[in-house]
C-alpha cells in the first residue's frame, strides 16, 4: 500500500477505493458507511486497500 493510497484513504475513502477495487460492491459500501460515520469508512478503506491483488476496473 502506497502512501498516496493512506492519504486518499484518510481524505477521500470513496476515491481510495474506486482506485482499488473500482465499481462494484465494496464501493457501495464504502459510500454508505461514508454517509452515516466517516471513521468506518476509513477503516474500510484501508482494508481494502490493504488486502489482496487489484481488480481491473
Amino acid at each position: 500500500m502506497s502512501l498516496l493510497q493512506i492519504i486518499l484513504s484518510v481524505i477521500l475513502p470513496p476515491v481510495a477505493v474506486f482506485l482499488k477495487a473500482g465499481v462494484g460492491a465494496q464501493l457501495l459500501i464504502n459510500i454508505v458507511l461514508c454517509f452515516f460515520f466517516w471513521l468506518p469508512a476509513v477503516i474500510h478503506a484501508l482494508w481494502v486497500n490493504a488486502k489482496g491483488e487489484a481488480q481491473p476496473v
